[in-house]
């Protein structure tokens, strides 16, 4: 079981998609990672050699990434000044509604949570 970042990678994946489980690397950085450490991209994560492994976690430490729980504090400390000095994006955040300018008349139903009925008109 490869292990990266505090990370137990999926065995059967192949290591590009595999080290796109830590948060903090996609597609492109897992790309990266693999071309600074020499390994293939095609080969999977329980193939790996010990010395491969070795070097993936060297090529991660080498690239200065912010990953995991280090990552996750700063997006929500960013989140948290935003709310603090109360600008557009930090109260769409507080209320819970989409951030990036998108409608809310139809559609947002991930932010805005599943639809609560109102009553009717009575009698």
């Amino acid at each position: 079981m490869a292990r990266i970042a505090g990370i137990d990678l999926p065995r059967d994946k192949r290591i590009v998609i595999g080290l796109t489980y830590i948060y903090g690397i996609g597609n492109t950085t897992a790309e990266k990672v693999l071309a600074e450490a020499g390994v293939s991209e095609d080969v999977r994560v329980r193939d790996l050699s010990p010395k491969d492994e070795d070097k993936v976690r060297a090529a991660v430490d080498k690239l200065n990434l912010t990953l995991e729980g280090d990552l996750r504090r700063e997006v929500s400390l960013n989140i948290k000044g935003l709310q603090e000095i109360a600008s557009y994006r930090g109260i769409r955040h507080r209320r819970g509604l989409p951030v990036r300018g998108q409608h809310t008349k139809n559609n947002a139903r991930t932010r805005k949570g599943p639809a609560r009925a109102i009553a009717g008109k009575k009698k």
